[in-house]
């Protein structure tokens, strides 16, 4: 298979780094070469990070992904998926929470959230997913699932079956959380699958 591109963004605390590791996993599990960078950014809580995945067939040498590159941005906040837009190549996948987290010059007032970015990455022309995922979530027992729903539906979009997904998920994941993080991870394969758009 042709080598492939993922790039995950999102906040500080929102676990990108270990949908990453479970990225990397199954792509090993499923005997492709892999490169996953480290995060880039700023990783205490509330700070913009972005980690890179590259995958593949062929032989991959570096995991950094130039603009243009990228055939999936995953992303676990709404103006974080805006930011990292410009790394997407034309014909890409926009997959990203709904949820807003202020930044600090947000909350401090110096500037404001801007509106209408959903709208404008979709006049960007690319493919754009988004739903809320916090609240699956929570109902899966552990908000901070954010990223295993997104994941979710991320796998559909990379292939492989949901078994091996879950075994990625559950060698990368600390085991307390495993129960709660196959359900997150399940509601987010599933909405892929009842939404049609992956």
């Amino acid at each position: 298979m042709a080598n492939k591109s993922v790039m995950i963004a999102g906040v500080g605390g929102q676990g990108i780094l270990l949908v990453s590791k479970v990225i990397g996993s199954f792509c090993a599990h499923m005997g492709y070469d892999v490169k996953v960078s480290e995060v880039h950014g700023m990783s205490q809580r509330g700070g913009s990070v972005v980690t890179h995945v590259r995958y593949g067939g062929d032989k991959v040498y570096s995991p950094v992904i130039d603009l243009g590159e990228a055939d999936l941005l995953l992303s676990f906040e709404l103006l974080e998926a805006a930011r990292y837009l410009p790394y997407l190549r034309a014909d890409g996948t926009v997959i990203t929470n709904t949820q807003r987290i202020m930044p600090m010059p947000v909350i401090t007032g110096a500037s404001e959230y801007p509106e209408g970015l959903e709208n404008s990455i979709s006049s960007a022309g690319v493919k754009l997913i988004s739903f809320d995922a916090l609240t699956p979530a929570e109902e899966a027992g552990n908000p901070k699932a954010v990223n295993m729903v997104l994941l979710g539906t991320a796998a559909r979009l990379l292939g492989g079956d949901s078994g091996m997904w879950h075994r990625a998920v559950t060698d990368c994941a600390k085991p307390q959380f495993a129960e709660s993080n196959i359900r997150a991870f399940d509601y987010g394969y599933s909405y892929a699958e009842r939404s049609k758009n992956v």
